[in-house]
């Protein structure tokens, strides 16, 4: 089952499998070996050779095969080509987590005196990796509003990328994702979208027009909250040979002896110098029992992002009619305003984390997720237990409060990541907290 198969259409007289098969079986057989119908975990640095002549067309890139952990290991692939068929990709790439995946594929797209255009609404790790540690490297960020308009404007000449997320931090924005597409290929520059919220179900990129897919694996694909990992997709969609704003595919990479990565690898070119050269110089490999986990966990992705979109949305109404609530934010409630845009993007259901306002501010905002008694007070998301935080005393602590303000961090804001519990026994637990809470104002 190769990747790009989706939906469950038909291409002439071949059936192409639906999302739900495509988890379970995407990207493997039994081993060939031992007929092992499990995937199993291939606990080794490095690989032997046939011989010298087979070691030489390997790290020249003339064979596939692996020789090291760190850069290709047969469990790990599993995981790269299940994710691929699911975003509708041509191959991808894991490594150690989503943050290394941004990283990564900016490296490999920007160098000094060059710039990448996202638009406002992202991670917190991505803003610090965007504003302080790029820059080190000669590569700034032009942080842009999500229209066209804006967009349009920001690139220039030296514009290696178009970044966006499928649903942007902290206010839950969904960009028109066709459309920042059509303005970015229009001025030759690829677009690449962070899609670890939408995560394959909700959403798929590629579909509407992305050429790189990047996502963190810890969340809702591992959705367990045991391991950590990231993945990088390819659409195969973008031009790299007809491109001159692009000669690192184009020109002889001296790494490999003059190799051409897009006269080599066509349509897999970007990916290819990923793996074979990014991930092989940077070293952020996935372990291959993380990617083991992985597997397990994409296994039942399409049934734990029902329940999660379920009581996420029946949460967000319950919240929306809470005296003490002073608002919510979740792009599945028609009150959003890119719910349209939701509706679109993400028809499985507007992923699973809302903000909340509680009245009482800041303080009552901490106090409610620290009384919480089954929902657990972590920064992670994605999981299949109930999480929550107060970001503006916790994730942006270091900023000002006008800085906070300006990325969309209310005082009274509070961010959870619904399960999949029983939603009446998450409703409760947000219940008895603001009862407890002294700052939270009495019902």
């Amino acid at each position: 089952m190769e990747p790009n198969t989706q939906d469950g259409e038909k291409n002439g007289s071949k059936h192409i499998p639906k999302f739900e098969t495509l988890q379970v079986h995407a990207g493997q057989t039994p081993d060939s070996a031992t007929l092992a119908r499990g995937v199993p975990i291939y606990s080794t640095y490095v690989f032997n050779f046939h011989s010298s002549a087979h070691a030489a067309r390997l790290f020249n890139l003339e064979e596939e095969g692996d020789i090291a952990t760190r850069t290709g290991n047969p469990t790990t692939a599993v995981v790269e080509r299940r994710v691929a068929a699911l975003e509708g990709g041509v191959a991808a790439v894991a490594v150690s987590s989503g943050q290394a995946a941004v990283f990564m594929t900016m490296v490999a797209l920007a160098g000094h005196g060059e710039n990448i255009v996202a638009t406002k609404h992202y991670y917190h790790g991505a803003y610090n990796q965007f504003s302080f540690l790029l820059p080190e490297f000669g590569v700034t960020c032009r942080v842009v509003e999500e229209t066209v308009e804006a967009v349009r404007a920001a690139i220039d000449e030296r514009t290696k990328a178009v970044y966006i997320e499928t649903i942007g931090h902290p206010n839950f924005n969904v960009p028109d994702i066709e459309a920042i597409a059509q303005v970015a290929h229009e001025n030759g520059v690829p677009l690449v979208v962070e899609n670890t919220v939408g995560c394959a179900y909700f959403c798929q990129p590629i579909k509407h027009g992305a050429d790189i897919v990047v996502e963190s694996m810890s969340k809702w694909i591992g959705g367990h909250g045991s391991a950590t990992g990231g993945i990088i997709v390819d659409s195969g969609n973008f031009d790299w040979k007809g491109s001159a704003r692009f000669p690192q595919f184009n020109k002889p990479c001296p790494g490999f002896h003059g190799l051409n990565f897009s006269e080599r690898f066509g349509r897999e070119a970007f990916i290819m110098r990923i793996r074979g050269q990014i991930l092989r110089d940077v070293g952020s490999c996935l372990s291959p029992f993380n990617s083991q986990q992985f597997v397990l966990g994409i296994e039942t992705l399409s049934l734990r992002c029902e329940r999660h979109a379920q009581n996420t949305i029946t949460l967000a109404n319950w919240l929306e009619k809470h005296e003490n609530v002073v608002w919510v934010s979740y792009p599945g409630l028609p009150s959003h305003p890119h719910y349209k845009l939701a509706q679109k993007y993400l028809p499985r259901g507007a992923g699973a984390v809302l903000m909340f306002g509680i009245k009482g501010g800041a303080e009552a905002g901490e106090q409610l997720v620290d009384n919480f008694k089954m929902i657990s007070n972590n920064p992670g998301y994605g999981d299949a237990k109930t999480t929550a935080m107060h970001p503006w005393s916790t994730t942006h602590k270091p900023m000002l409060p006008q800085e906070k303000i300006d990325l969309g961090v209310a005082p009274e804001m509070v961010r959870v990541s619904v399960g999949i519990e029983h939603i009446d026994d998450i409703i409760h637990d947000i219940k008895e907290s603001m009862s407890i809470s002294p700052a939270v104002p009495s019902a």
